[in-house]
């Protein structure tokens, strides 16, 4: 997971345990401090702020208070906090408060869209088991200054300071 703009590191969390794919944790012990489970937030200026939640314990590379790069690694995709399956939960926020900010709207640069699960499956699943990736086309076409939709099947490539795709 890499970061979306130059900014200062303001919150991290990078302790908690993986959750068991497929099942959300017990009620009980989700708290205010854990349901977005390890995470980073990262002041980009202009009052925004970039969120990643449900990182993979151990993997946050960065500290409160360090200056990142865009591009710059910030971890690893998880199942952390109060999820039942391995995702990237990103946003873009009017606060350094998780819970107490109100998300904004932003687009994403450039990404190839690849595909689409299809709704039906996605509707009659019962687990999150199976081939998630059958409805990828065989092209990708590239997209700028959008937003994926739901189940879209997208790729990303990540771009050094000079522009060039990595």
């Amino acid at each position: 997971m890499l970061a979306v703009a130059d900014g200062t590191v303001v919150e991290t969390l990078n302790t908690l345990d993986e959750q068991l794919p497929g099942k959300l944790p017990d009620p009980a012990t989700i708290t205010l401090q854990n349901i977005d489970g390890n995470h980073v937030v990262i002041d980009i200026g202009n009052g925004m702020y970039a969120f990643y939640a449900h990182l993979q314990k151990g993997s946050v590379p960065v500290k409160k208070g360090q200056l990142v790069k865009r591009g710059q690694v910030l971890g690893k995709l998880g199942n952390t906090g109060n999820t039942s399956a391995p995702h990237l939960h990103f946003h873009v926020m009017d606060g350094a408060s998780v819970l107490g900010s109100s998300g904004l709207p932003y687009e994403i640069d450039g990404f190839g869209l690849a595909g689409e699960v299809s709704t039906e499956k996605f509707a009659a699943a019962t687990s999150l088991e199976g081939d998630w990736g059958e409805g990828r086309t065989k092209t990708v076409d590239p997209r700028k200054g959008q937003f994926p939709l739901d189940l879209n099947i997208v790729n990303f490539v990540a771009k050094t300071g000079a522009g060039k795709a990595e």
